[in-house]
């Protein structure tokens, strides 16, 4: 299993999730995430899922939660390198109502 790393570019957050997204996952990269945010400067947050092979529910709830805390300033939430299987599980629980997808972070790098 590999590690999340974080990478901050301006005002944008980037979050290269490791192999697995599951609840102990989780925990470290909202912990990280939401310090980064709260010391302020953090408008948009891209989470790379290039290297994720298993998701469970506790992705969705990290995804969701993220959104509140930029939302409220004026920021979006970005996912780039989805694969298959978390493609399916996103778009079952609606959260591309949320989140833009794109291919890359680079693409969404250009864009934003």
């Amino acid at each position: 299993m590999t590690e999340s790393k974080m990478e901050r570019y301006g005002s944008c957050l980037v979050i290269r999730i490791g192999s697995e997204l599951d609840h102990h996952q989780v925990d470290q990269i909202r912990q990280k995430a939401d310090n980064l945010i709260e010391r302020g400067g953090i408008q948009n947050i891209i989470f790379d899922f290039t290297e994720v092979q298993f998701m469970d529910s506790a992705g969705i709830g990290m995804l969701t939660g993220r959104y509140k805390k930029v939302h409220y300033m004026g920021g979006r939430i970005y996912v780039a390198g989805v694969e298959a299987t978390v493609d399916r599980i996103f778009k079952m629980s609606g959260i591309y109502k949320l989140v833009k997808k794109y291919d890359s972070v680079q693409e969404i790098m250009s864009k934003i």
